[in-house]
């Protein structure tokens, strides 16, 4: 009977296979039946996967980042702000009398007036066709301070300046600034019965107790035309320096370089130290014999005269000291021995204004123990003769910074 069940089944299968094939090959064309596997065999797998080609070669490819536009080359120089002139003052004999100018940082920025006050006073009046703001105060009134000093009374006032913000904004356009106002009154008078001169003594008698001058001692470049703007120099260089004096309404004055002496520190007494020019005599010249001397004079407040470089033997460091003591007095002074710019040339000696007479005794002046660099005393000033015609004579002393660098040999 299994027999029998076996045999039914094969054939069943082998008819039902048969089935099969002829309802294939009436769905799928013939190209197509080669690669039907029989039925219940499973095809194998192909493993290997095959490469793609182009006929032409790929030309896309990503794009490249935007560059930004470069910016042009402007020529540009950053400007320092400087202090602006804009505040005047006239001490009077009962008061001080101000005027402020509204550009008052000199930025093009006018101020208001209710920001500025005087002390504690407001100004009196404005010049609006000039933009100025005027004040008055008082010398003991707005807040001001007395303070007594040897020879002058000080009185001094502050001008305050407190911006406000601009309309309805938090902001300012300036900043707060104080401004301190003096003037000097003197203590003492000479009153004698001596006749006064005609002459300007009078004027600069007033002149000296409102009036300050200023010395000044200059590096100029090779032309004396222009400041110089390197303090460095090397051995062998020519130091060219202009003594002058800002005389403002003074009447005309004439300048004169007393004393210089070189130290290789800021104070004028230390050691080393080189007097190269007393009394009015350019010494280097005479002591060491260089080239040293005064330029011929060219203008009364004005005084040129070239160095020689030099180095303090021993020392490390190139810094050089120069504290030259000046004198100012009228053009009316005539030059003498006690007024004179005198240098050492051709084995003699020449004032730079022409009076040779007056040098006469620079010799005796090297006699004094000043030929020898190094460490020389100052002799004491000679003293004035005071007489009630004497010309008056302002006096300061200037320090010049340099560096003396020694010239590298290829």
């Amino acid at each position: 009977m299994v027999m029998k069940c076996s045999a039914a089944c094969l054939l069943a299968l082998t008819l039902l296979g048969c089935f099969r094939d002829a309802q294939l090959s009436r769905s799928f064309p013939s190209r197509f039946q080669k690669s039907l596997p029989p039925l219940g065999v499973v095809p194998p797998q192909d493993t290997q996967q095959s490469k793609q080609q182009f006929t032409k070669p790929l030309t896309w490819k990503y794009p490249e980042d935007p560059k930004p536009d470069l910016d042009p080359v402007v020529p540009f120089e950053l400007r320092y702000p400087v202090a602006a002139a804009t505040v005047a003052v006239e001490c009077r004999e009962k008061d001080a009398h101000v005027e402020v100018k509204k550009d008052f940082f000199g930025i093009g920025q006018l101020i208001s007036p209710a920001d500025l006050t005087l002390g504690t006073c407001a100004p009196i009046a404005e010049d609006t066709a000039a933009q100025v703001l005027i004040f008055e105060a008082e010398l003991q009134d707005c807040g001001s301070s007395l303070t007594m000093l040897e020879d002058t009374l000080m009185y001094s006032f502050t001008l305050n300046y407190d911006p406000q913000p601009l309309g309805g904004s938090p902001v300012v356009r300036t900043s707060k600034a104080a401004v301190i106002v003096e003037c000097y009154y003197q203590r003492k008078h000479n009153v004698s019965s001596l006749p006064l001169d005609p002459l300007w003594i009078p004027f600069s008698a007033v002149k000296v107790a409102e009036e300050f001058l200023y010395f000044t001692l200059r590096l100029m470049t090779d032309d004396w035309q222009y400041l110089r703007p390197s303090y460095q120099y090397f051995l062998g260089d020519i130091i060219n320096i202009e003594a002058s004096v800002k005389q403002y309404f003074h009447v005309p004055l004439r300048v004169y370089v007393d004393t210089c002496v070189a130290t290789a520190t800021s104070d004028p007494s230390s050691s080393p130290r080189y007097l190269f020019l007393d009394s009015g005599c350019l010494l280097d010249a005479r002591i060491t014999g260089s080239t040293s001397k005064f330029m011929l004079r060219t203008m009364e407040n004005k005084l040129e005269f070239q160095l020689e470089a030099f180095r303090f033997q021993g020392t490390d460091t190139g810094l050089l000291y120069i504290t030259c003591h000046l004198r100012a007095t009228s053009t009316a002074q005539v030059i003498d021995s006690d007024h004179r710019a005198c240098s050492y040339i051709s084995g003699g000696w020449r004032e730079a204004g022409g009076s040779n007479t007056a040098c006469s005794s620079c010799e005796s002046v090297i006699g004094g123990g000043t030929q020898v660099p190094g460490d020389v005393p100052v002799p004491p000033r000679k003293g004035r003769d005071v007489s009630p015609r004497e010309s008056f004579e302002w006096e300061g002393d200037v320090t010049l910074r340099l560096n003396i660098g020694e010239k590298a040999i290829s």
